[in-house]
């Protein structure tokens, strides 16, 4: 890593902040280091594939377990100091990809995904309509749900909610899209359906989680339905 001294066009804003400027390679291995938390996260899921609550052991093995209890004043005081001194020297930068939402809707979807990808490679065995519908809505769903995630890093909490109800919306057409009759009669897409399933109920279990603490945190009207 580099210090930022130059005089580049976002210098003013940071240069007293004592910040440190990342190469390319630096972003490169951190960015590597989180895609490898997106495949842990799905070995530990599929590990648990008939247990009720795989989103919340995943979530336990990832070591995303929130505090038993709050810190007192003195406690944040010590840790005010003890970060003062992390951050003085070198330390990684907290981005949406560390979010244990994000890391969670990436590593199912990018297993949704992937295992479609196969399936409808195969055009002699699965209609292309299919293919090419279910593909497009597995990529919107990710979309929007990502963008939700994006805004729970702004500390938007409202245009979370919004963002994630554009996901469930994309999310319920794709269970509906697995329940038509050219799915049924499709042996592949019929195996896949039996896949994919548990994993669309986990995201809207967690997008649902999220939402419900988003209102609470920022008092989100509730007027719409998902």
């Amino acid at each position: 890593m580099t210090n930022s001294d130059s005089d580049g066009l976002f210098d003013n804003d940071w240069e007293d902040r004592g910040e440190l400027a990342w190469t390319e390679l630096d972003w490169q291995k951190y960015l590597t280091t989180q895609e490898a938390a997106v495949r842990a996260y799905i070995k530990h899921y599929d590990q648990l594939p008939e247990a009720i609550d795989r989103i919340d052991e995943a979530a336990r093995r990832m070591g995303w377990e929130l505090a038993e209890t709050p810190e007192s004043a003195a406690e944040e005081e010590t840790k005010e100091e003890e970060d003062e001194e992390i951050f003085a020297g070198d330390w990684d930068p907290y981005t949406l990809h560390r979010n244990p939402v994000y890391i969670s809707t990436r590593a199912l979807y990018v297993s949704l995904l992937a295992h479609w990808e196969r399936v409808a490679a195969q055009p002699e065995r699965v209609p292309a309509a299919l293919g090419i519908t279910l593909q497009a809505l597995l990529y919107r769903g990710n979309e929007q749900a990502l963008q939700a995630v994006q805004a729970l890093e702004m500390g938007d909490y409202t245009l979370a909610v919004c963002l994630f109800k554009r996901a469930l919306k994309e999310l319920n057409l794709t269970l509906a899209r697995l329940s038509q009759p050219d799915v049924a009669g499709t042996p592949l897409a019929m195996r896949y359906r039996e896949y994919a399933l548990p994993r669309l109920f986990d995201l809207r279990e967690i997008w649902l989680r999220v939402m419900n603490e988003c209102r609470q945190s920022g008092g989100s009207d509730d007027s719409l339905s998902e």
